[in-house]
């Protein structure tokens, strides 16, 4: 049996944490697959590993000299290394990256987990793995799974117990490539997908997932289990303990993930698999992200309402902006991005969906909300919209945009920006208490 446990930067920000760590992985004999981020901030004004790292490659490409931005980050490694009595030659190995500098900006910052596996490995004497050896990438930048599990399983399986880097992997002519930020997630999800684990465990820094954030909820409860599909919703609208792209792996082989906190190893986190069963509660949880645009389409009311959608969403795909909502009326249409996705091509979008002699009318709301009210146990309760409604309507909060879906999973609903903290507070304290 096999537990793959991902770490993050937190957890291995120092030779303390080191010790953590070792400590967490030693007490359990399936814990045999580790996969760790690169070196996170030590206290509040650090900077993380990969931060500088990203920071070194825009001083080379602009011909700006580095000396300190390395040095930095070598002491961040020297520190640890010196602390824990490690033998890794670190001089060797900044040589090398700095040699290889022009293998351009994903070879330079994938090196804050190559190196951090590589102190891990040793500390724990597990055998190193590189990424780019086991995670194949296609040209287009997606993971080729067959050739993945393949590598995993030749590799892998000869080691009993291995220390592998997230956040990267290697395109067919073994060139680096890197996952979006927060990676090191999708690598561990990956790796216990191709071996079947038991349980895919992520150590980080809180002690799970809260029913809302803590940022804008004093002391909110913990959810103790919850299903991948809710995961997803709460991932997206902005619950970051996770990577939303970490759960598609997992789900398909149906392995349980273990959120779980380095600094309170008693505690049993959050739990999400196909089927939880833990909580009661009506919502699972309350996420949500500001600034996004509506754009709101009046149509000719002789014109087919299709062929318009149609006509502006080909508009969008061909400027690369995603969509989050498509509300709809018998003559009128919103679509809902997210501002940075559009703000620096807007009027040029606006000019060409114009251009469509049945669109009559064209405005933009640009200061907007989204709120996601996720709950698997909503589809048994009737009258939570109306609950939900009622609560907003008594902080005076306007809504501007409704969705839900007939699975009743998830209900979205979309307000003023000024109006974000007050709505998500209304409806934890009203609704989740």
């Amino acid at each position: 049996m096999v537990k793959v446990s991902k770490f993050g930067g937190s957890s291995v920000s120092n030779s303390n944490n080191f010790k953590l760590v070792k400590d967490i992985i030693l007490s359990d004999e399936n814990r045999k697959v580790i996969v760790t981020s690169a070196i996170g901030k030590e206290k509040d004004k650090d900077n993380k590993v990969t931060d500088l790292l990203y920071l070194l490659y825009a001083h080379y490409k602009y011909h700006v000299n580095f000396d300190n931005v390395l040095s930095t980050i070598k002491d961040k490694f020297m520190t640890i290394k010196n602390e824990l009595n490690l033998k890794i030659d670190l001089e060797k190995d900044f040589n090398e990256i700095i040699e290889n500098i022009d293998l351009g900006e994903e070879y330079i910052v994938s090196r804050g987990e190559y190196l951090t596996a590589k102190m891990l490995s040793e500390y724990l004497g597990y055998k190193f793995i590189d990424s780019k050896d086991l995670i194949k990438f296609g040209y287009n930048s997606k993971v080729d799974y067959d050739l993945t599990t393949k590598a995993i399983n030749a590799l892998i399986k000869e080691n009993d117990k291995v220390v592998i880097p997230g956040f990267y992997g290697s395109y067919p002519n073994q060139k680096i490539c890197l996952f979006s930020r927060g990676g090191s997630d999708i690598t561990g999800a990956i790796l216990s997908r191709c071996l079947n684990a038991i349980l895919y465990e992520n150590f980080t820094d809180v002690d799970g997932i809260f029913m809302a954030s803590p940022k804008i909820i004093d002391n909110p409860k913990m959810i103790d289990e919850l299903t991948y599909d809710e995961l997803r919703e709460l991932s997206y609208m902005g619950a970051s303990v996770i990577n939303e792209e970490t759960i598609y792996p997992v789900q398909i082989a149906n392995i349980p993930i273990n959120i779980l906190n380095t600094f309170n190893k008693d505690n049993k986190g959050t739990l999400i698999k196909k089927d939880a069963k833990g909580m009661n509660n009506i919502i699972t949880g309350v996420a949500g992200k500001k600034d996004f645009i509506s754009l709101n389409i009046t149509k000719n009311k002789a014109s087919n309402k299709i062929d318009i959608i149609s006509f502006a969403l080909d508009i969008l795909k061909r400027n690369k902006v995603s969509i989050e909502s498509i509300p709809t009326s018998i003559d009128s249409f919103s679509i809902v991005v997210e501002k940075s996705s559009i703000e620096k091509k807007l009027y040029d979008i606006i000019s060409e969906i114009k251009s469509n002699e049945d669109v009559i009318d064209l405005s933009i709301d640009d200061n907007l909300s989204l709120i996601a009210i996720v709950g698997r146990n909503m589809v048994y309760k009737p009258g939570i919209s109306a609950k939900l409604f009622a609560l907003l309507g008594e902080e005076k909060v306007n809504i501007k945009l409704i969705s839900q879906n007939t699975q009743e999973l998830s209900i979205t609903i979309g307000v003023d920006n000024n109006d974000f903290t007050k709505a998500i507070k209304a409806i934890y304290n009203g609704v989740i208490l």
